[in-house]
């Protein structure tokens, strides 16, 4: 055989052949046969790579966050390199985690993906799951139900083993009756306002002042400040046609069909005996044995919900008597869709091997598909027609804005001009921004005071506000950071300095009234020396509101009392008042008090955040046991969009 080979090679074909490389050469070069591909992964755990999209995905998610509720995530945290290190971190954990399942022979069942994806109630119409709606929704989100029911399988994955972990964690009764008698302690305390002393701070002289404004100069300046002139160009905007013509109408209908399509769907039950991972023969044969076991019971007239609850392997459906609720041809693998949609209605599978295991399906019923008429989407057709023409004029009109502001860097007018677009302004406002509008956008403030535009003169690059909305600026007035005159500050200073003095004047009090305290005088010949009162509270608890909050919580911080050794504390209330407290005794909670159902909620609690923190602790020995290889020249600049 190999001297055939030999022989031939040594003739025409070889020359065939030679000639078919140099081609190939000749158009693609020889240096792409040797050249690796950049790796442009944020990071490889165990190999697995990290993703530079994922990360940057993730960030901007984070970023769109941010500027809908800045209350609850900061938009200038984001660039923060610890910040953007969390976030990576969060990343190497998942893939930890899926790597871990890999390891453990752990599986998502195409059953569990159905489940999850029908519950969603954006895919629910009349709080059933609704194909048309499923579809829909996707396609505004610009995916489709494959890369979908990837994404849930991905997060379901990501779920098994922290939901393992988190269920075997366990809290003890005794552990419960602990934190009831810590948390309804009560405590005996007296305690003794001590108000500030009057304001006497002596003279403040010319000097004084001088002294306080050099050394606080940075309290005192006016802000640097922007004002600019910007064109704003939106697809909104844009001037269309008043109706696409009925041709257009009829052409976007046969082409975009397939979305008013809704396929037949199939009500489904069923239970699933497992085969483990890695099964062995006897394994395999033995669950087999048990589905068709099953199956005799069924065809014998057994319920099949009863059976199911009694016998599936379906943690997810047996509760529901193995209710699958209605899927669609793809929603779940290739042996059940077969199974499902080559069934008559009514009737019994025999065992279907899947790669979970072997499923028994019950078809209790079917809806068959249909196709909406044009006459029931046309306006949907045509408000799409409408925008589709709207987006046109906005990408063409956007590239000619482009090619102005290249060509006129340094004005705004030759757009204004060709494009028919109006100067608008805004301002002044500073590096925080404005109050509204435009000058609030963070990527407008940034661009206001970046070098391009503050300190070369030249216009912005387009700044995106939103889907087919884009704004171009430069700056119309610039104002300095300037110091406020010592003489319209001075009398602030004067406060201020008023109220250090009184603030100091009243902490040195405190103090040394503690320390008589604490040096063995009692609180009443404290008060009495000083003309204050003594108040007794007891039975304080943690949520009482008799006194205010930063005493209850110092009071339930200081320790118990010794038998000749009063526990005491000084508590800061604010404005130069201090309270002197003394703490008298310490009773816990009965727990016996607290009803059955509060000893269970607080069970649940506590075993939630061990479960936490075995989880914490699992991601911590799998990171100790795994290469993990952060690449942060991938992970991109502060401003990913």
């Amino acid at each position: 055989m190999l001297q055939k080979l030999r022989e031939h090679t040594s003739g025409w074909i070889a020359k065939i052949i030679l000639g078919m490389l140099v081609f190939a050469f000749s158009f693609f070069g020889i240096e792409s046969y040797f050249m690796t591909q950049a790796d442009t992964s944020v990071a490889t755990v165990g190999g697995r790579p990290v993703a530079q999209q994922d990360f940057q995905n993730r960030m901007n998610q984070l970023r769109q966050q941010a500027q809908a509720n800045p209350a609850q995530l900061n938009p200038d945290d984001l660039d923060k390199p610890e910040f953007r290190a969390k976030v990576l971190d969060g990343l190497i954990n998942q893939q930890l985690l899926l790597k871990a399942n890999e390891d453990l022979g752990l599986v998502v069942g195409s059953n569990a993906i159905a489940q999850e994806i029908a519950a969603i109630p954006a895919f629910q119409l009349n709080g059933k799951f609704d194909a048309d709606t499923y579809k829909a929704v996707l396609a505004q989100q610009g995916m489709t139900p494959l890369g979908f029911q990837q994404k849930v399988k991905d997060d379901l994955a990501m779920r098994l083993l922290p939901t393992a972990v988190q269920g075997s964690a366990l809290a003890p009764a005794y552990e419960v009756d602990a934190y009831l008698a810590l948390r309804d302690q009560t405590r005996d305390v007296r305690y003794m306002d001590i108000p500030a002393p009057a304001a006497s701070s002596g003279t403040i002289g010319a000097a004084d002042i001088d002294a306080y404004y050099k050394a606080h100069a940075a309290d005192f300046m006016n802000p640097e400040t922007v004002s600019i002139d910007y064109i704003e160009l939106k697809a909104d905007d844009m001037k269309t046609d008043a109706v696409p013509d009925e041709d257009a109408i009829k052409a976007r209908y046969e082409q975009e069909k397939h979305r008013f399509v809704s396929p037949e769907q199939r009500l489904v039950s069923h239970i699933l005996v497992q085969v483990p991972a890695n099964a062995t023969p006897a394994q395999q044969k033995a669950a087999l044995a048990k589905a068709e076991g099953i199956e005799k019971q069924l065809a014998g007239g057994a319920d099949f919900a009863t059976v199911a609850k009694q016998d599936s392997d379906d943690l997810g459906s047996k509760r529901q008597g193995g209710d699958l609720g209605w899927i669609e041809p793809g929603m779940t693998d290739k042996a059940f869709d077969g199974a499902v949609f080559g069934m008559a209605k009514g009737k019994v599978s025999q065992p279907v091997l899947s790669p979970e295991g072997y499923h028994i399906i019950w078809l209790r019923d079917v809806r068959p598909g249909s196709t909406k008429a044009l006459a029931e989407v046309k306006p949907e057709l045509i408000k799409e027609l409408l925008g589709s023409e709207r987006e046109r004029a906005f990408n063409d009109t956007a590239g000619k804005l482009t090619d102005l502001l290249y060509s006129n860097p340094s004005s705004l007018q030759p757009a204004v001009d060709k494009l028919g677009l109006t100067v608008k302004q805004a301002g002044p406002f500073t590096r925080q921004g404005g109050a509204s509008g435009v000058a609030a956008n963070k990527d407008v403030i940034a661009a206001a005071f970046s070098d391009q535009v503050l300190v070369r003169g030249q216009n912005s690059d387009a700044i995106n506000l939103g889907p087919n909305d884009l704004l171009v600026l430069r700056v119309a007035r610039h104002q300095t950071a300037t110091p406020k005159p010592l003489a319209e500050v001075s009398d602030t200073i004067k406060l201020r300095i008023t109220m250090e003095r009184r603030e100091q004047a009243a902490k040195a009090q405190a103090d040394t009234l503690l320390a008589n305290l604490r040096k063995g005088e009692s609180l009443d010949a404290i008060a009495a020396a000083h003309k204050l009162t003594v108040k007794t509270l007891a039975g304080l608890s943690r949520m009482d509101n008799k006194l205010l909050p930063q005493m209850v919580q110092e009071i339930f911080k200081m320790p118990h009392p010794a038998a000749k050794t009063p526990s005491s504390a000084l508590v800061e209330l604010g404005n130069g008042d201090f309270s002197l407290v003394v703490l008298d005794g310490v009773h816990d909670g009965d727990p016996s008090k607290a009803p059955e159902a509060e000893h269970k909620a607080i069970a649940s609690q506590l075993q939630n955040l061990r479960g936490s923190a075995a989880m914490q602790g699992m991601l911590e020995v799998l990171r100790a046991h795994t290469k993990v290889e952060v690449h942060e020249k991938n992970m991109g600049n502060n401003e990913l969009q």
